[in-house]
């Protein structure tokens, strides 16, 4: 549904877009740069925050509160499983779009797309699992 259009289209600025460095995962291969930990050692630099180290993540790096959670299209998301869950987002089909949840069969899949059609919600993975039926 791609009529719909949010409440308040307000730009999304993130503070830092850069992933957290583990500490000491430039050392070793077997630690992944971007899987952050809390360093916890006596004499660590990155915990104790020495001028020079790596940031460690802080209250202070968070998300603007008006535009937390929300989706480049504007919307925050709400995952559905079924055509009653979708009711709830009758009046707030400006500021929230549905999700269809990935155990959902085809079937159901369709029947949430058509309701929501008619209510004027979005469904951000609304193609996902559908296919034309092949008469052959």
């Amino acid at each position: 549904m791609a009529g719909v259009t949010p409440l308040n289209k307000k730009t999304i600025v993130k503070k830092r877009t850069k992933k957290f460095a583990r500490h000491q995962a430039d050392l070793f291969k077997r630690i992944s740069r971007t899987s952050w930990r809390k360093p916890k050692g006596i004499d660590g630099r990155v915990r104790r925050r020495f001028k020079g180290a790596l940031p460690m993540p802080s209250i202070g790096f968070g998300s603007d509160k008006n535009t937390r959670n929300i989706h480049p299209n504007g919307f925050k998301s709400v995952v559905v499983n079924n055509v009653s869950e979708l009711e709830m987002l009758m009046m707030h089909n400006r500021s929230y779009a549905a999700t269809v949840g990935h155990s959902v069969s085809s079937r159901i899949r369709r029947e949430i797309i058509a309701r929501a059609e008619q209510l004027a919600i979005r469904v951000t993975n609304a193609a996902a699992k559908l296919r034309a039926e092949d008469d052959a």
